[in-house]
C-alpha cells in the first residue's frame, strides 16, 4: 500500500519549482498555442524535479496536475510548435516513474461532465479525458487503472439521477480505447449526489469501470452503506492485479456544518483499512507536507482513532 499526494509539491514550491503555470483566456488568444508550448516544456521540466523529490522519499503514488498543459481544450497536442520537446521530457517523466515504481494519476476538474445533457459539455469533456489519456500514452504508461484518469459524475440532471447515470454510461462508449480503459469515478459528498451503491448499480455493473472510494465524502453522504461495506464494494470493482485506491481527507470541522466537507491542513487519524488492500491518495490541503506528517505519526503511533462515525445527513 502506498500514500500519495496531489498536484503542488509545497515543499518544491518556495524554490520556484511548479507544475501549473497557466494563463488567463485573453492571454491565450492574445500569445495562442506557441506560448502554452513554453509554459508546459517548463511545467513539464519541473514535473520531472518532482518526480526525483518523491523518489527521493519513497513517494510512489502522485497525482499529475491536468494544469501542466493550460488550455489543452483549445488545440490539440501533437499541434503544439514544439511537440517533440514536449514529447521527449514526458517519455523522460515516465522512465523515471517506472524507474522508481511511481504510480501516477491524473483527475480532471468538475467541469469534466460525461453525463451531461449540453452537447458541447459533452463534447468538450471527451476531448479532455482523450487528451489526459493521450498524454498517460506518451509517457507509456499503462492502459490500464493502475493509472487511473478519475471524474465525478458532476451532475443530477435536475433530479433525474437515473438518465444521468444512463447517459454517463452511453458517452463513456465514445471515449477513445485509452481512456476508457483508465477511467474510474468516484463518490460524491452531498446528499443529492451519487454514493458508492448508486455508482455500483448505475455505472460499474453497465459498463464495468471500478470505483474510487473517498472516506471523506461518504463520511458527509453515507447513504445506505456503512464506511466498511462501501469500502468493501468499491473494492471488489478493480480487476485482478490491480491495487484499489481510496481518497483520503479529513473534515475542517466537525462541529461547524459549513466546514464539513472542508479539507483540513493535516490528517490526525489513522486511516482505516478493514484488512484490505489499496493505496490512499491524501487530499489534505498540506499536500506533501501532511503526508510525510502523516507518516511520522504513524511511526511513533500518535495517530488519533479512525474516525468512522457517519456525519448527520444535511436537512
Amino acid at each position: 500500500m502506498d500514500i500519495g499526494y496531489a498536484c503542488l509539491n509545497q515543499s518544491l514550491a518556495e524554490k520556484k519549482v511548479t507544475v501549473n503555470r497557466g494563463m488567463v483566456k485573453r492571454t491565450f488568444e492574445k500569445k495562442g498555442i506557441e506560448y502554452a508550448g513554453e509554459l508546459i516544456i517548463k511545467n513539464l521540466q519541473d514535473f520531472i524535479k518532482v518526480i526525483q523529490w518523491n523518489a527521493e522519499r519513497n513517494i510512489r503514488f502522485y497525482r499529475m496536475s491536468s494544469d501542466m498543459f493550460p488550455w489543452m481544450s483549445e488545440y490539440e497536442i501533437k499541434e503544439i510548435p514544439q511537440f517533440e520537446t514536449i514529447n521527449q521530457l514526458l517519455l523522460k517523466a515516465g522512465m523515471l516513474a517506472r524507474e522508481h515504481n511511481q504510480r501516477l494519476t491524473f483527475h480532471p476538474g468538475p467541469f469534466n461532465v460525461l453525463a451531461s445533457a449540453n452537447e458541447n459539455v459533452v463534447k468538450k469533456t471527451i476531448k479532455e479525458l482523450n487528451q489526459h489519456a493521450e498524454i498517460m500514452d506518451l509517457m507509456q504508461l499503462s492502459q490500464t487503472p493502475y493509472n487511473k484518469i478519475n471524474i465525478h459524475i458532476g451532475t443530477t440532471l435536475q433530479g433525474d439521477k437515473a438518465l444521468a447515470l444512463q447517459n454517463f454510461c452511453l458517452h463513456f462508449e465514445q471515449l477513445s480505447t485509452s481512456a476508457r480503459l483508465r477511467l474510474t469515478v468516484e463518490n460524491d459528498d452531498k446528499p443529492n449526489m451519487y454514493g458508492i451503491e448508486d455508482l455500483y448499480e448505475g455505472v460499474h455493473l453497465r459498463i464495468g469501470i471500478p470505483l474510487v472510494f473517498d472516506i471523506h465524502h461518504h463520511l458527509c453522504h453515507p447513504g445506505a452503506l456503512s464506511q466498511e461495506e462501501a469500502l468493501t464494494l468499491a473494492i471488489k470493482t478493480w480487476p485482478p492485479g490491480i491495487l484499489p485506491v481510496i481518497h483520503y481527507s479529513e473534515p475542517k470541522s466537525l462541529e461547524d456544518k459549513k466546514l464539513i466537507r472542508a479539507h483540513s491542513d493535516f490528517i490526525e487519524r489513522e486511516i482505516p483499512s478493514y484488512n484490505k488492500d489499496f493505496d490512499i491518495m491524501i487530499e489534505a490541503k498540506q499536500k506533501e507536507v501532511a503526508l510525510l506528517r502523516y507518516l511520522e505519526l504513524e511511526k511513533n503511533a500518535e495517530l488519533e482513532e479512525p474516525l468512522k462515525i457517519p456525519f448527520p445527513r444535511e436537512a
